[in-house]
């Protein structure tokens, strides 16, 4: 049995189910993509909030891969929003030194996009102090399929033997390979469940839910999350 130190109050990685925003605009009486674009600001607040805090990964579930059944144009406007965020916010945060990379099937955005990613990706490779990690068109059962893939390739390839397949072996398949596992989860809105986000990576993570929707969520919610995890005594490994 591991026990947390009595020190370690501040979790190394959060990461951020940001939900709600749909429902924070229909109860406002606006349209729901008003609620994505004030989603938006709330991303930049608790962003600079948690690298103040001490925080050094955030995880932000931005755009699940279920996210594309969702109405054209709501998908459009979300669409409309990550390009503004890659270009406007993302060049502000690599301004600050700020890795920044993604996570999720980028194939399925336009290649405008898909270029920017992976530009952004090349030239905050070398960032260290603070890393943001955007989950788009993610979907953890869909990356745990693919590592499965990428592991029995190897195996045919004789790279290396079933029998040696172990936690890193599936680790280093993931598209979060190289992350630390986050060790608090926060979803807002009210909603209790994870909604395939990190399954293999937040086992014991710490989770925290909270009713505020996404818009609303500030840097007062984000302290008393933090501290919530702090009072927790964790194990791993105790039965």
């Amino acid at each position: 049995m591991i026990t947390k130190p009595e020190d370690d109050k501040i979790p190394k990685h959060v990461a951020i189910i940001m939900d709600g925003n749909g429902r924070w605009a229909t109860e406002k009486g606006l349209p729901r993509t008003e609620g994505h674009k004030e989603g938006a600001k709330t991303v930049k607040i608790i962003l600079e909030h948690a690298k103040k805090r001490g925080i050094k990964y955030v995880t932000l579930y931005a755009f699940s891969s279920e996210n594309w059944k969702r109405p054209k144009e709501e998908v459009k406007v979300l669409m409309d929003l990550f390009r503004k965020y890659m270009k406007e916010d993302v060049k502000e945060l690599q301004k600050k030194k700020v890795r920044v990379s993604f996570i999720g099937d980028r194939t399925r955005f336009p290649e405008d996009m898909q270029e920017r990613m992976n530009e952004v990706e090349r030239e905050t490779a070398d960032y260290n102090d603070f890393h943001v990690i955007l989950a788009l068109s993610y979907g953890a059962r869909d990356d745990m399929i693919a590592a499965i893939k990428h592991i029995a390739l190897d195996v045919m390839d004789r790279k290396y033997m079933i029998s040696n397949i172990d936690e890193e072996t599936v680790n280093e398949a993931l598209s979060t390979h190289g992350i630390p596992y986050p060790d608090l989860v926060i979803r807002t809105s009210g909603e209790q469940r994870i909604s395939n986000f990190l399954l293999w990576e937040i086992a014991y993570a710490e989770l925290y839910f909270t009713p505020i929707y996404w818009p609303d969520f500030n840097e007062q919610d984000l302290d008393i999350a933090i501290e919530a995890y702090g009072r927790r005594n964790r194990r791993f490994g105790a039965v």
